[in-house]
């Protein structure tokens, strides 16, 4: 599964972790995604949607 979301693109920051001696090591934040059924044009479909999508109102989703 792509770790993007189908609706607004929201994919994977990378940054460092950060140590109390400062010694820096990669990292990744990974967006919350959610499958979910979504009603587009009157059918079913399902999608990797992001939470923010969810409980913004950008996804309609089905019954």
């Amino acid at each position: 599964m792509a770790k993007r979301c189908d609706i607004c693109g929201k994919g994977p920051m990378v940054g460092n972790n950060v140590s109390h001696a400062h010694n820096l090591s990669k990292r990744r934040w990974l967006p919350n995604l959610q499958k979910v059924r979504v009603t587009i044009d009157g059918k079913t479909k399902r999608m990797t949607v992001c939470t923010e999508c969810i409980r913004s109102g950008k996804v309609q989703k089905a019954a």
